[in-house]
């Protein structure tokens, strides 16, 4: 199963024990993949989705809230399943929809396109649950193994102003790009997408994210240890090279007896350590001498060895 699937399972298992917190998800899902109908015997809310955790949700709040039976149906074109779950009782809708804030308490429709009403998300826990809702229908997050990347198809305008509205509620600042003409509001954080998980109540998402997130931090501070290592490495091989190509130059050039004692004590070694590294070396010389000793006897060699192509030249 993807990250994204193991979520929305876990979301799905979420029944809030307050009334006005599950309204706030049904009014979510209703929004997010429903329709409503007028029909010649009255009014009916369908929603349609392929993902049965959608349906079986749905359901489950419906009957809990409302103590309504919905009807469930299954259907199959073009090799994909859709489920459906119906409400055809003109009653029973308009008391869902004057639940959620479609119709007033007169039955008329509040707002002819299709606006979510503010007041059923007024509390925070109210706004957690209709993230819930608006998530599992038509949400989405990447393995955190992979990439961190939420994301919710708000569809138009005004479902995307209410979906960040929420996440800034929360002090999440999310971004918005559009698709196929539908507006994606998306967070790419890894911080933020791991406190979204928390906020939705996706407690077991959220610690296998996290876990994720640390396995991937070590990796990449043991590749960068590594790298750093490596390259430490390489530049020492390289500079002890030219150093002997310096004294090699010295020696078939003018030979060691103009140089000083140290030096050609210095040069010696370096010639028989290719690979030591300065303080290797300053650890055979008699008395020892420290890197910056080193460093400084096998520069002035280099100075020489360059001095010495100069006048050839």
């Amino acid at each position: 199963m993807s990250f994204s699937t193991d979520v929305k399972e876990e979301l799905a298992k979420q029944i809030s024990p307050a009334r006005h917190c599950r309204i706030a998800e049904i009014a979510a899902i209703i929004h997010f993949c429903g329709r409503i109908v007028q029909g010649k015997t009255g009014i009916y809310i369908k929603i349609q989705t392929e993902n049965l955790t959608v349906a079986t949700k749905y359901f489950i709040l419906l009957e809990k809230t409302f103590r309504i039976r919905a009807e469930a149906v299954v259907r199959k074109s073009h090799n994909a399943t859709y489920y459906q779950v119906v409400v055809n009782d003109d009653e029973s809708c308009q008391n869902i929809l004057k639940s959620i804030k479609v119709f007033d308490d007169s039955g008329n429709r509040l707002y002819d396109d299709g606006r979510i009403s503010r007041i059923i998300v007024q509390n925070p826990c109210c706004k957690r649950a209709f993230l819930r809702g608006a998530f599992v229908t038509s949400g989405s997050a990447t393995d955190p193994y992979k990439g961190y990347h939420y994301e919710i198809v708000a569809g138009n305008n005004e479902r995307a102003d209410v979906i960040e509205d929420i996440l800034r509620a929360f002090d999440i600042e999310p971004r918005h790009t559009i698709r196929k003409n539908n507006i994606i509001v998306y967070v790419k954080e890894g911080a933020q997408v791991s406190d979204l998980l928390g906020i939705m109540e996706a407690n077991v998402s959220m610690m296998n994210f996290e876990n994720a997130r640390i396995y991937k931090e070590m990796r990449n501070d043991v590749n960068r240890k590594v790298n750093c290592e490596t390259a430490n490495l390489s530049k020492t091989t390289a500079t002890a090279a030219r150093q002997r190509q310096d004294i090699m130059f010295i020696r078939d050039n003018c030979g060691f007896g103009n140089l000083s004692e140290q030096l050609q004590e210095i040069a010696r070694l370096r010639l028989d350590n290719p690979d030591a590294s300065l303080k290797e070396l300053g650890e055979m010389l008699e008395p020892p001498l420290g890197k910056s000793g080193v460093n400084h006897r096998l520069r002035k060699l280099s100075e020489i060895a360059e001095d010495l192509r100069k006048r050839k030249e």
